[in-house]
């Protein structure tokens, strides 16, 4: 699904801006183009003006009101005052990790507003419970209100904000027709005419020219008779895109309308942007295994009873050993060993991968414990010792890595990080075993490796606990 707010964030960063401006001082200025929902009236009502301006005085004053009366700021008491400053520290927080969640693919605000709001309000709450006087009423309505006002907040501008593109009609985004959550409008001309969009797409490979090079038509152009009236129109598309950028209407190249809905980042767009680029940050590496390493510490001893239960419950099903120990391909190729617990017979040998739902090797405690994802519990070994993260590339057998290194292209970069116990693919594709389908998986990996990042990270841990109680993706 395409996300809005991903193109909110990218105006900056992602408009395209020629190395010279393609006007002369001696045209005469042209109509005045204009983005879509500019104006200041519109920023205020559908942008963070609204949230802040409105949304924060109703949070704190409507259970304040409620409880206290019309006076309640009159003689407020310090626990009232501390109350309503945690209040306003949660709104704070939600209203910013729901801004940085729903910038991904097939992200729904409202979708995410309830379990985070719920979690920023408990951390807010343990603290106040530790170490300040509160009222207790006075916080779990502002928690009430936040929650009301972020699902209307989020819902209403949805209806009036639907991305509105143009498309310009050269090269590969000429066969561009639709997209899903966004609205395209094919230009016929080199100018919006009044019409006020979110952006501009356009396929800049097709007629954007280096620095003291000369626009050229494509190959197609050339097999035609009117190549040079098609190479003039292409600098007349060239000028427009520069008068958009001018104008604060951002230029997108095509694939990032791609990505930006599908999640994936496609191995022939890998020819745009050197692997340099794709290097995870090594501040944030640093700071996810620290996360991970208190993650794992936390969640051993509270998980233990369930594992325990699980190791009896495979012991009791088929003869063999509860763990199932094998090697994988890590963190720049070097192999470890996965523990993970036995979902199949021990006396039975296949493929090194599964080979579907039926697979007749699956004993039916594995079946279970493959759905609900509780056969990758024994890997929270595997991040104490540093050979995976929470979050990642799935890692693969060995001889199923050298299988995809000779069909798959840039199959061994996805191991610049760590592979995890959940990734961007398991959550948006679930399990891939072919070469088809782990195509699509590495997509899904490289896309999550460009946009590595702790929010990133935070959306793949709530798309798996959403994963983990439904068994999408079960194989």
């Amino acid at each position: 699904m395409f996300n809005k707010h991903k193109v909110f964030d990218q105006l900056d960063r992602s408009a395209w801006v020629g190395s010279e401006s393609l006007l002369t001082s001696r045209e005469a200025p042209e109509a005045f183009y204009e983005r879509r929902h500019s104006r200041w009236y519109e920023q205020c009502l559908m942008g963070m003006p609204c949230q802040w301006l409105i949304g924060l005085p109703v949070v704190l004053v409507v259970p304040a009101l409620m409880t206290h009366g019309v006076g309640f700021w009159r003689a407020m008491p310090p626990a009232l005052e501390t109350t309503l400053w945690a209040i306003a520290v949660a709104f704070a927080v939600s209203l910013f990790v729901l801004q940085r969640l729903t910038r991904f693919p097939g992200t729904l605000a409202s979708v995410y507003v309830l379990p985070v709001v719920t979690v920023v309000y408990a951390l807010v709450l343990v603290v106040l419970m530790n170490a300040y006087a509160y009222q207790s009423p006075i916080f779990l309505g502002g928690y009430a209100v936040s929650v009301l006002w972020f699902f209307a907040g989020y819902a209403w501008p949805r209806r009036f904000q639907r991305p509105l593109l143009a498309v310009v009609p050269v090269g590969e985004a000429r066969r561009l027709s639709k997209a899903e959550g966004v609205d395209l409008t094919l230009l016929t001309s080199p100018n919006l005419n009044g019409l006020r969009v979110d952006g501009v797409v356009a396929d800049l490979h097709s007629f954007s020219p280096l620095p003291g090079e000369v626009l050229q038509p494509t190959e197609e152009a050339r097999q035609s008779d009117n190549a040079g009236s098609v190479s003039a129109q292409n600098a007349q598309w060239a000028r427009f895109l520069t008068k958009c950028t001018l104008h604060g209407i951002p230029v997108y190249q095509i694939k990032q309308l791609d990505e930006s809905h599908t999640g994936r980042v496609h191995l022939e767009h890998l020819a745009d942007t050197e692997l340099t680029a794709l290097m995870p940050s090594p501040l944030y590496s640093l700071l996810k295994r620290g996360m991970d390493l208190a993650g794992a510490l936390l969640l051993l001893p509270l998980l233990a009873p369930i594992m325990l239960a699980t190791a009896w419950a495979i012991r009791r099903d088929s003869p063999g050993p509860a763990l199932f120990v094998q090697w994988r391909m890590g963190h720049r190729g070097r192999p470890f060993r996965i523990y993970k617990f036995r979902s199949m017979y021990s006396d039975q040998r296949g493929k090194g991968f599964t080979a579907g739902d039926d697979d007749p090797r699956i004993t039916p405690v594995g079946k279970v414990i493959r759905k609900y994802r509780l056969d990758e519990l024994p890997q929270l070994l595997n991040v104490l010792k540093g050979d995976m993260s929470f979050i990642g590339p799935r890692p693969e057998s060995m001889d199923l890595s050298v299988w995809y290194e000779k069909d798959v292209p840039f199959f061994s970069y996805r191991h610049v990080v760590k592979p995890g116990i959940s990734g961007w693919a398991q959550v948006e594709q679930g399990y891939a075993a072919e070469v088809d389908g782990m195509t699509v998986k590495l997509q899904y990996d490289f896309y999550y490796i460009k946009h590595f990042s702790l929010w990133l990270d935070l959306l793949i841990v709530f798309r798996t606990l959403k994963t983990i109680s439904t068994g999408f993706g079960a194989r």
